[in-house]
């Protein structure tokens, strides 16, 4: 089992020549269509964060390169576009025997960076230990216990 990269760049490195062509092209291409984007790894993948959020990763697979999540509303919109390719389980696989549509890939990924900022909307403040107010900084934070799930028998 290989080690997980510790970068985008030690991911990338691990392929063929042919291979890391296009996982570089992929990178430049969800980096320009996410320029606030935070580049990192996660799953062992490249991954981007926009806002603390994971908005797009891509993979390499033997015979593919591949874009994750594939949201309802990604395969929705990109119907037509994506038709030529394997569409499954949130994942949009590429063949690595054709090109690799660049353009698409950086339409899903700022559809994907729209649908992140808008579902996840604002965080919740963390609350004090008393749980009427937010946390002062420096304050102790008392997590409160989940309640047991009621049984549906009475």
């Amino acid at each position: 089992m290989t080690k997980r990269p510790a970068s985008v760049d030690e991911y990338i490195a691990r392929f063929d020549p042919r291979v890391r062509d296009v996982l570089q092209r992929m990178r430049q291409t969800i980096q320009r269509a996410l320029p606030r984007a935070e580049e990192g790894i996660g799953y062992s993948m490249p991954a981007y964060r926009v806002d603390g959020r994971v908005v797009i990763y891509f993979a390499a697979w033997k015979e593919h390169v591949a874009i994750y999540p594939a949201t309802g509303s990604v395969t929705e919109v990109f119907r037509q576009a994506l038709a030529p390719y394997e569409v499954s389980k949130g994942t949009i696989r590429f063949p690595l025997d054709e090109p690799v549509p660049m353009r698409l890939i950086a339409a899903v990924a700022k559809l994907r960076a729209a649908e992140t900022v808008t579902k996840a909307g604002p965080k919740r403040p963390v609350r004090s230990a008393a749980g009427k107010r937010p946390a002062a900084r420096g304050e102790r934070i008392v997590r409160q216990p989940r309640r047991p799930a009621r049984s549906s028998r009475r």
